[in-house]
């Protein structure tokens, strides 16, 4: 592959892409960055995991002129959570060029902060079709300057039903724009779509098969009862965090109330979630304290989880793209994984090129299921009262007698805190601190579970 210093890139980016460890280019990266630095618009179909992102990212952000503040580039993303993986991608290389602001405009939250923080100005846009069409709707956003457009996982945002929403919100730029459309797959939609937006597009297939090195795929025969089998599985791998997929967002609920039953802490993540609650999903997941996260396939897009023990597949997805990212989510950044299929029969594998032999279920009732060994606590206050990190940790170790190995991992929102406590002082460490102060300060308190 090339290396990145072949490209017409400013200084400031090169020395990003230093930074970051990346020096010679995918195979999406190679095929689409020359014509994406020539300002042409591209159609580039590509898997999940191929380098994409970065690719867009790169082009436009070579295009950025951070004295100019308004908004010179849009990008529309399925769901929130990838949005905010774009955004943060888009932050980390554009640090080296400086001043450049980065929104993210996405639904769950309410829109008067956004609001709020778009008459301040912003150079980038990064959002799901919702939100900024709402936006666009109340006047509280314009895109006259827009000089760069992206859809990212165009087909996912077409199966989502955001086809009339996105041709609105092209509407509001410029028609001489340069257009940009990822997608794993193109579907006529996409087609019929870019015909009416996308003038003269330059089309690129990456066919390079993704790479997942360290991941070891299982598929296991199961004609009976799967929640069942998926206790048996995660008992008998003995898994502490997984991510289960299933293909319809009923599968996600009902399957995440049958593992409860049996003792293993799920949560769903699909997308009729309120923000809020998603939001709340991931954190525990993340943290520790729930062992199964249970989630369709566009709410599971952007989630990266260290440390991932494994993914199953409830059900056989009906692409193989889709194949592979759910087993994409482990085996990260060098370290090995594990992606376990449910199926009842082969050929279900095979339609999507999966070629796997189904292995007879084992019998793991005699072994013990996974516990969580954390607990959340929440604490009513957040980056916008000022609370640390530091504080809580403060209060916890002079408070509770904790040590600092014993408190997990913290996340602060705006107005809200949670901390990761071991579960089996999660109640009595609750007790201790309700009433009295964090940071000279009594806030509310409550465990989640």
């Amino acid at each position: 592959m090339s290396p990145f210093d072949s490209l017409p890139l400013r200084p400031q980016l090169f020395k990003a892409l230093s930074r970051l460890g990346f020096t010679t280019m995918t195979q999406i990266q190679s095929d689409a960055l020359p014509s994406i630095l020539a300002g042409k618009n591209v159609i580039a179909r590509s898997a999940t995991g191929s380098g994409k992102t970065l690719a867009f990212s790169l082009g436009v952000l070579e295009k950025i002129d951070p004295k100019r503040f308004e908004v010179q580039a849009l990008l529309l993303c399925p769901t929130r959570e990838l949005a905010e993986q774009v955004a943060k991608t888009i932050r980390s290389l554009a640090s080296e060029i400086g001043n450049v602001k980065v929104l993210s405009l996405c639904g769950g939250v309410p829109m008067r902060g956004q609001i709020h923080s778009l008459k301040h100005g912003a150079h980038i846009i990064v959002g799901t079709p919702g939100r900024v069409l709402k936006l666009l709707q109340i006047d509280a956003l314009s895109l006259s300057a827009v000089n760069t457009a992206v859809l990212d996982e165009a087909d996912h945002m077409i199966d989502m039903g955001f086809i009339e929403d996105i041709s609105a919100i092209l509407e509001y730029v410029q028609r001489d724009a340069q257009h940009l459309l990822f997608s794993a797959t193109y579907p006529e939609t996409i087609l019929s779509l870019a015909s009416t937006i996308i003038k003269d597009p330059v089309f690129i297939h990456s066919e390079n098969p993704v790479q997942l090195p360290g991941i070891d795929e299982i598929a296991y025969r199961c004609t009976g009862d799967r929640p069942s089998a998926v206790a048996s599985i995660m008992a008998a791998h003995d898994l502490s965090g997984v991510m289960i997929f299933c293909n319809t967002k009923i599968q996600t609920d009902e399957l995440c109330n049958a593992l409860n039953k049996t003792g293993i802490h799920a949560l769903a993540l699909h997308g009729d979630m309120e923000q809020f609650d998603r939001n709340e999903a991931i954190i525990q997941f993340r943290n520790g304290s729930v062992t199964a996260l249970v989630a369709t396939d566009v709410a599971g897009r952007g989630i990266d989880i260290d440390g991932l023990d494994a993914i199953i597949n409830y059900d056989v997805p009906t692409q193989k793209e889709r194949y592979v990212h759910r087993i994409g989510r482990t085996g990260r950044a060098g370290k090995s994984g594990l992606a376990i299929t449910l199926c009842d029969d082969e050929t279900l594998l095979r339609a999507i090129g999966i070629d796997l032999p189904l292995q007879p279920l084992g019998d793991a009732a005699q072994q013990p299921l996974p516990r969580t060994s954390m607990q959340t606590l929440c604490i009513d206050a957040g980056r916008k009262e000022k609370l640390r990190a530091g504080d809580i940790v403060g209060a916890l170790i002079h408070e509770c007698a904790l040590t600092k190995e014993q408190i997990g991992k913290i996340d602060q929102l705006d107005h809200l805190s949670y901390v990761a406590l071991p579960r089996s002082l999660g109640e009595k460490i609750y007790q201790k601190l309700k009433n009295r102060p964090i940071k000279g300060r009594n806030f509310r308190l409550w465990l989640l579970d």
